[in-house]
């Protein structure tokens, strides 16, 4: 693994932490948004653009409706960022739906049909 790799993987650890516990401080504020997972953080090659993935339970109709919301707080968010992580540039914050889960039920459903089809020797 480069140098790069490192370093770039502990700006996204770092982002995710000090993101994910001001997210969770706002969210105290609103009890009516959906419960939700703040699963991982990738930052562009440039380290321009921080995408972000959340999954929430009710697929992506209802992240559409919750990043309305989250968007309001993406300026304030951004700018507590900056006074916490000490660097010259903070990455502009996109919030993505993560797929992944969905991905993997998908996986484990298809072998389990499988596995139940199998006849036992």
């Amino acid at each position: 693994m480069e140098v790069k790799d490192i370093k770039r993987a502990q700006k996204e650890a770092l982002l995710l932490k000090e993101i994910s516990q001001l997210i969770y401080r706002i969210v105290k504020d609103h009890p009516e948004w959906p419960m939700f997972s703040i699963t991982r953080v990738e930052l562009s090659s440039k380290k321009s653009i921080c995408n972000m993935f959340f999954y929430l339970e009710g697929g992506p109709e209802k992240f559409k409706e919750f990043l309305e919301e989250l968007k309001l707080y993406k300026p304030s968010i951004r700018a507590t960022i900056a006074k916490q992580i000490r660097s010259r540039y903070v990455p502009d914050l996109v919030f993505k739906y993560d797929e992944v889960f969905e991905k993997q039920q998908r996986i484990e459903h298809l072998l389990d049909e499988v596995k139940s089809k199998e006849t036992p020797k």
